[in-house]
């Protein structure tokens, strides 16, 4: 069984797949837009994602990238465009499979299967319960950015690079492994306004990825810590240079 995000703005087709899919003994959520996918990709990981091209908001082909800058999760595109070019860019843009439309169910799933099997670590690779309650994966980064490997406090939020987990008065934070990456960097650089180009290239290790991206990322830390961009605690933006964590005062 696993999780399964079908991101499909069309209302019939997104409940046939749900129905198909939870058929199949998947637990199925949905997304009708592109950034409303990135969000349930930031607050609740799938196991595989099934993506459409034609959504309202965002043109499939950049959701698809956007993806591929905050998570590795497996992707499966349903299109109408089966032209070998077409495939071959959805394939570049980090695409793991891909079906035409029309197709069946039971060929959606099985796509679906063969790869959650390509991709599936080896057993000794898995990471701990501990490790996935605080975001990590195999081959995550030690410490975001190079950040020194110790214990880092900023008013009640405890941030531990070499464990890999953060607690905010006591209470774990259950990050994922980006959201983690990016908390643990601003952490390391608490009080001083790190650049959005300082974050792509430390923490990303990217030149350059959508500005979304890191906006969801920022989005979602914000809701963990229990504050609002219109009421920052610990994240503050300084618009037109960058993001500051500092103590509530």
């Amino acid at each position: 069984m696993a999780s399964v995000l079908v991101v499909e703005d069309d209302p019939v087709i997104r409940t046939a797949l749900i129905e198909v899919l939870s058929a199949h003994g998947h637990v199925v959520h949905s997304a009708a837009a592109g950034f409303e996918a990135l969000r349930e990709i930031t607050a609740r990981p799938p196991d595989v994602v099934v993506l459409d091209l034609g959504l309202p908001d965002l043109d499939g082909t950049d959701v698809l990238r956007m993806m591929r800058g905050i998570s590795r999760v497996p992707v499966v595109v349903a299109t109408a465009r089966d032209d070998d070019a077409e495939v071959v860019k959805l394939l570049n843009a980090g695409a793991d499979d891909y079906v035409v439309k029309p197709f069946s169910g039971e060929q959606l799933a099985a796509r679906i299967g063969a790869v959650l099997r390509r991709t599936a670590p080896p057993a000794a690779a898995l990471p701990s319960p501990a490790a996935e309650a605080a975001g990590g994966l195999p081959g995550a980064l030690p410490a975001a950015g190079g950040a020194a490997a110790s214990t880092v406090r900023v008013g009640e939020l405890v941030v531990d690079p070499p464990a890999r987990s953060a607690r905010l008065a006591g209470r774990e934070l259950r990050l994922t492994r980006r959201e983690f990456d990016l908390l643990a960097y601003l952490a390391a650089h608490a009080d001083q306004v790190v650049s959005r180009r300082r974050i792509l290239a430390d923490v990303w290790r990217q030149p350059y990825v959508e500005d979304q991206t890191i906006d969801v990322h920022l989005s979602a830390l914000r809701r963990k810590l229990g504050e609002r961009a219109s009421q920052p605690r610990y994240l503050h933006t300084v618009r037109g240079i960058g993001i500051k964590l500092v103590a509530p005062r």
